[in-house]
């Protein structure tokens, strides 16, 4: 195996080598009705297969990233993309399994990309409420020779009911005030510090500060479509509370129930790929004594490189 540079932080343990993580995550063969006995956990195993064994109306918050529609493959096993058609079956499928396990009062987001963006949007309205699209820039945008580079990826949002979870002031975005207007020479709206002047904005669903984990990042793993923790963050401060469960169907090396673990949530992911699963653990572990989330700090979320 080649040998990292110093400040490379790529988690990438291969199975050979993390044996005891893998053996934290668990399998679930038969139905469960009590969450508590599964909570906090990694389990190893096919959506498709866990999800109807799990309890109704038992999580709070369910943050979904499933594969998007393009041929990709995840250590080694390849996921090719699907005409219209079966690709909406696909979503409606998943959805119809993650959908009973909402409580009423519940919340969902589903991450995608431009092109399955408009199957996503579509299906998820045959079984919630849907609230908003959220579109976020990748500062790493994919480049194209014949088209515009895909700079933007979306999440859809979306309620079991028309009663749910959002908490304004947890998600207000700090934002540096270039031409302070002052009323009576006092600040309006905005504050002056020692630091800087700056202003604490509701945020839009338009996210221009996310920064895709690169191999310095101490949560950055091998994972090929890994989500930065402050994405997640974003989602779970807004809509749960501490000490909900936050359920993610399709966990991949752990981001959600790491960044659950760090704001004092409940967690429950499932992964089909060991590999991934080791990860996961890995991190989950790594988070007992590192609860940092990049760009977010003492309760602000910061602007991206500030």
């Amino acid at each position: 195996m080649p040998v990292k540079a110093p400040r490379n932080k790529t988690i990438d343990t291969p199975i050979s080598e993390g044996a005891a993580y893998l053996a934290r995550c668990i399998k679930i063969k038969e139905k469960t009705d009590d969450i508590l006995s599964v909570m906090d956990k990694t389990v190893l195993g096919d959506t498709f297969a866990v999800c109807p064994l799990l309890p109704e109306e038992s999580v709070d918050l369910i943050i979904a990233d499933p594969p998007y529609n393009l041929t990709k493959s995840f250590n080694g096993s390849t996921f090719s993309k699907k005409n219209t058609a079966d690709y909406e079956a696909y979503t409606r499928q998943w959805l119809s399994m993650v959908s009973p396990l909402l409580k009423p009062d519940g919340s969902i987001y589903v991450c995608c990309d431009w092109e399955s963006s408009l199957i996503i949007g579509r299906v998820l309205g045959e079984f919630f409420k849907v609230r908003s699209r959220i579109t976020w820039q990748r500062e790493k945008g994919r480049g194209a020779k014949a088209n515009w580079k895909n700079g933007m990826e979306d999440i859809w949002f979306a309620t079991k009911g028309k009663d749910y979870t959002f908490n304004l002031d947890a998600v207000k975005i700090r934002k540096k005030v270039i031409a302070p207007y002052r009323v009576d020479g006092k600040p309006k709206d905005w504050t002056e510090s020692e630091t800087g002047n700056f202003r604490d904005t509701c945020p839009s669903n338009f996210w221009d500060d996310i920064t895709i984990p690169f191999w310095s990042m101490p949560e950055n793993t091998a994972h090929p479509t890994q989500k930065s923790e402050k994405l997640i963050a974003k989602i779970m401060l807004a809509s749960s509370n501490e000490n909900d469960i936050v359920f993610d169907p399709f966990l991949g090396s752990g981001t959600t129930s790491v960044v659950a673990k760090k704001l004092h949530r409940h967690y429950l992911g499932v992964e089909i790929d060991e590999q991934y699963c080791l990860w996961a653990e890995q991190r989950l572990e790594m988070a007992d004594t590192d609860t940092d989330i990049q760009g977010y700090t003492d309760g602000v979320f910061r602007e991206r490189n500030s």
